[in-house]
């Protein structure tokens, strides 16, 4: 069987994404998604997302991160996945649609696309760093500079010793200016460092103004893939009105032989 496949890349932070709606992708065949994923033996991605029909909302987003097996909310994902929504002329610049994490709201204009995300009633503050769930869970550490961290290995040492099998996304964080500040992330599922993570940068956003670095509502995030804004409004408990603000491009179309 041949299938027919898109690349979507937002901030870099890139995805296989398949059209499912007539549900022909075998979804339960884990190494598929990861030979798919792979980058020498494969088409190559940060993970794989399927597009299906739901009965409630526009559609449904079902993630696979790059080790074939599925995975909490993307942001990134979900915003490339809007932008191909439209492509498919599903939606025109408005969408509402389910993922892992709950039902999402977005709007397009161009090739930007506003994500909302879920809210968030705890950001943990440690010794040394913060943590916070945003649709996945995040390792928010700062750090005085964040080009010379060996993101690959000290992400892994502190995804594997601190937070065992299960495992938590690891940023390191360090601020530029006013609201801005930039961010490196070792994403689980991938084990390696990715060029963007859309749950992260709005971890990194929250957790900067939890613990006062930030002085207003909309911080920039600046990741080695580009940068993207956070917009959100405090509440009584917590943080809601979430928007993961950014580009989302697709990059090719294709067909592979499974």
């Amino acid at each position: 069987m041949n299938l027919i496949f898109y690349k979507y890349q937002g901030t870099g932070n890139d995805f296989i994404i398949i059209d499912n709606r007539d549900t022909v992708f075998p979804k339960s065949d884990t190494q598929l998604v990861a030979r798919f994923c792979d980058r020498k033996f494969g088409i190559g991605a940060d993970g794989l997302i399927l597009l299906e029909n739901d009965e409630l909302t526009n559609f449904k987003m079902v993630y696979y991160n790059s080790d074939g097996k599925t995975s909490t909310m993307c942001g990134n994902g979900g915003r490339c996945l809007v932008a191909f929504a439209k492509y498919l002329g599903i939606i025109t610049d408005e969408a509402t649609f389910i993922a892992i994490d709950g039902p999402h709201h977005a709007t397009i204009d161009g090739e930007v696309v506003s994500l909302q995300m879920q809210d968030v009633t705890e950001v943990q503050e440690r010794e040394g760093f913060l943590f916070l769930d945003t649709g996945s869970p995040h390792h928010v550490q700062l750090v005085k500079d964040f080009q010379i961290i060996d993101v690959p290995k000290e992400g892994a040492k502190i995804r594997y010793g601190l937070y065992g099998e299960r495992g938590s996304n690891i940023n390191f964080v360090t601020a530029e200016g006013h609201d801005i500040f930039n961010v490196r992330t070792y994403e689980r599922g991938v084990e390696d460092e990715t060029l963007s993570c859309g749950t992260g940068v709005t971890a990194v956003a929250l957790a900067m103004h939890k613990i006062g670095n930030v002085s207003g509502n909309k911080v920039e995030i600046k990741t080695p893939g580009g940068s993207l804004n956070v917009h959100f409004e405090r509440g009584e408990i917590g943080y809601h009105n979430i928007h993961l603000i950014g580009p989302a491009k697709q990059v090719f179309k294709g067909e592979i032989i499974c």
